[in-house]
């Protein structure tokens, strides 16, 4: 057997599932955007140790697929850094802890300079937390281009394409967005005050566990309505959106969760709700997601899961 690399993608093996996003058993093409608290911010786990590693490994060996920043980057990645700085000792002083301009992580043992760091700012603000950061600024003619991301958990999206594109072309492959969402997101993304911040969730159903997915997975086992529950893991995307008050960039960030399948759907109401989603949701949608290939499985699977728990 092959070795592993240590920045091949490792399975999330939690057996939580935090949200259920599919709650009313309603698919709606929305922003779905609620306030947030500061203090609620960012959201920390027993997998920290882990998630830290895996990003160190990705950071080392696949640096070009999980991190870019063009030279707008730089005084919007200083600021995120400052706020996490102040933030994360002040909101998590259980993991995070001052020395003087050190900022020490409990759980990894690390200690990094704030005043004077030795890598991107970017790349450091990842390297804290088991989120994933992309910087928004404002183009010459107004629409938001991506500037900057540290990105270790894509869900099959490449950063090389989107790097310095606007939200439009971000999104374009987004089935609807163009016509749904492009004109309402722009407007939000123009009023968006500092001291206001959102979150929403983006979920989907996977073939692979992998946080890393660049790209679609290949087909292994063949899902079908007997083993769906053990084949199929429930991703979940808590996104949240903040202005800074200095640069006027936007901080986006993403907090992935995946659970297997039957871990995360252990009652009749949830599979109930997750299969009416699935239903609700249009062909092109269950495309866009993957889903498409082993719906009828999953459905079948999810009827099941209703009618016996």
């Amino acid at each position: 057997m092959a070795a592993r690399s240590s920045a091949e993608p490792l399975p999330d093996t939690s057996p939580r599932a935090p949200y259920l996003p599919f709650e009313g058993g309603r698919f709606r093409l929305t922003m779905g955007l609620m306030p947030l608290k500061p203090a609620q911010w960012l959201e920390f786990d027993d997998d920290l140790h882990a998630h830290l590693a895996e990003k160190r490994a990705l950071l080392a060996e696949r640096r070009g697929d999980v991190f870019a920043a063009l030279p707008a980057a730089a005084a919007p990645a200083s600021e995120l850094l400052a706020l996490l700085a102040q933030h994360l000792p002040l909101h998590h002083p259980l993991l995070f802890q001052h020395d003087g301009d050190r900022l020490c992580n409990t759980a990894t043992g690390e200690s990094w300079d704030m005043a004077r760091p030795a890598l991107h700012p970017l790349d450091l603000c990842g390297r804290l937390t088991q989120e994933d950061f992309c910087l928004l600024t404002p183009g010459v003619d107004g629409p938001y281009i991506l500037v900057g991301a540290t990105l270790c958990a894509p869900a099959r999206w490449l950063l090389a394409d989107k790097i310095g594109q606007p939200l439009a072309t971000v999104h374009a492959p987004v089935p609807g967005y163009a016509q749904a969402l492009e004109t309402q997101v722009d407007r939000f993304f123009a009023q968006l005050k500092p001291d206001r911040l959102v979150w929403r969730i983006n979920w989907g159903i996977s073939n692979e566990p992998a946080r890393f997915q660049p790209v679609a997975a290949p087909d292994g086992i063949a899902v079908t309505a007997h083993n769906a529950g053990e084949t199929l893991w429930l991703r979940v995307e808590r996104q949240t959106l903040r202005r800074l008050p200095m640069t006027s960039a936007i901080v986006f960030t993403i907090r992935t969760y995946i659970t297997r399948l039957n871990a995360a759907i252990i009652t009749a109401e949830s599979a109930t709700e997750l299969g009416a989603a699935l239903r609700d949701m249009p062909p092109d949608s269950q495309r866009y997601k993957h889903i498409a290939p082993y719906a009828e499985a999953l459905l079948a699977w999810l009827d099941a899961r209703a009618a016996t728990t």
